[in-house]
């Protein structure tokens, strides 16, 4: 596999997209990277044997290594994320159910229509176990604080009136296996659905009575509208377009994880490193996270079914695969300016993704973002949560839907 691009966090000053300490250069200098060079970065991996500064290459190209780079904290087999926080979990829909209680009765069924139990529930997840993983490493004992859950019900909350939103603005009329809100009842009311919702996540984010929790997670709701905006434009300069994907891609999904991580923390430690280690690590696999998805729009359909779904293609959407081979296929420029709006484009960028190597070159940057992630909980005291949470990445890559 093609090692992709030099990517150097000199590109992303300010914003928090890049893997810190992830820099590739063929000269050995991070500040002689540009944009430009960064398109050429295929060719030059070739020719370099030790390319990637900080990291163990073969550990981000063998799935089964991703775990192994920390002794796990006992013999014992590292249990399933799920499976270890599950207790903290349990009544999660029935009470953002009652956070969401209201007398009409169809407004009610609105607001619980995604609130079903049937969902993997993946953000809470992390947030009780990363809240755990904080209380250990404070000499607590690992009990979860209540304000801390009500985190990780508000992390859901968050998510679920996004997803609302988004499916009003892209179209959608599935989601999750079964019509869309708007789908099902139009859109006037799926936006009032949605905004009723994050009222609902702001109320009980304002009763935790934490000034500085309200601001970080006050940062997600920015941060998500501003990535669908990010979303509904196109970068005309090929060298500025994947800073501008990753960027989007962190505020669109992968800020409500590193915030919320940060939330929790906050909750039981007053140290600052302990806070952007929880924060890094939520950033990291929200990224990482998201680039699989991008490339299970590639993959999943075709594998399963038989036929491919490029649904962000239809959406106009130029994701990772599509920039990567787009380094190949030059034609791929004018589809990606006009959103693949001409007949036949969707089509065409299709084969092109599945004649180059973007979505191998896409998962591969996936493995570097989860190694990072690795890294920075590593630094937390040995518990069943940390490690679970460094289990929580090899799922992240592996996953198939």
């Amino acid at each position: 596999m093609v090692i992709p691009w030099r990517l150097c966090r000199r590109l992303m000053v300010g914003s928090a997209a890049f893997p810190k300490n992830f820099c590739v250069s063929n000269s050995g200098s991070a500040g002689g990277a540009t944009a430009s060079s960064v398109l050429s970065a295929g060719r030059l991996a070739r020719q370099n044997s030790s390319i990637l500064a900080g990291y163990n290459v073969r550990s981000l190209y063998t799935t089964s290594n991703i775990c192994s780079c920390k002794k796990a904290s006992s013999d014992a087999k590292v249990k399933d994320p799920f499976t270890l926080a599950q207790k903290d979990l349990k009544n999660l829909y029935d009470d953002i159910r009652k956070e969401l209680f209201v007398s009409k009765a169809e407004l009610k069924s609105l607001c619980e229509y995604y609130f079903d139990g049937k969902g993997k529930a993946f953000r809470p997840m992390i947030v009780v176990l990363m809240a755990r993983a904080c209380n250990l490493h404070s000499n607590r004992d690992g009990d979860l604080l209540p304000s801390q859950r009500s985190i990780a019900m508000i992390s859901e909350m968050i998510h679920t009136a996004s997803l609302v939103h988004d499916d009003v603005i892209d179209g959608s009329d599935t989601r999750r296996g079964k019509s869309t809100i708007n789908e099902v009842w139009g859109e006037r009311k799926a936006i009032l659905a949605g905004d009723f919702i994050l009222s609902a996540a702001s109320v009980a984010l304002a009763r935790i009575g934490n000034t500085t929790v309200v601001a970080v997670l006050s940062q997600v709701i920015e941060d998500l509208v501003r990535g669908e905006f990010m979303q509904l434009g196109s970068k005309e300069n090929e060298n500025e377009r994947f800073k501008h994907y990753l960027e989007k891609t962190f505020k669109k999904t992968a800020s409500l994880i590193a915030n919320s991580c940060k939330a929790v923390s906050i909750l039981v430690n007053s140290d600052p490193e302990v806070h952007e280690i929880a924060y890094q690590y939520g950033r990291n696999v929200g990224i990482a996270f998201q680039l699989v998805d991008d490339v299970l729009d590639f993959t999943s359909c075709a594998n399963q079914l038989g036929k491919p779904s490029a649904a962000d293609l239809r959406l106009g959407l130029a994701t990772g695969p599509v920039l990567f081979a787009c380094q190949q296929f030059p034609e791929l420029h004018a589809m990606i300016m006009r959103r693949f709006s001409s007949n036949g484009d969707v089509d065409r960028a299709w084969q092109y993704v599945l004649q180059s190597d973007g979505v191998q070159q896409t998962t591969y940057l996936a493995r570097t973002y989860c190694q990072e992630a690795i890294r920075q909980i590593s630094k937390l005291r040995p518990s069943l949560e940390r490690d679970a949470l460094i289990r929580l990445t090899e799922m992240v890559l592996t996953r198939d839907k």
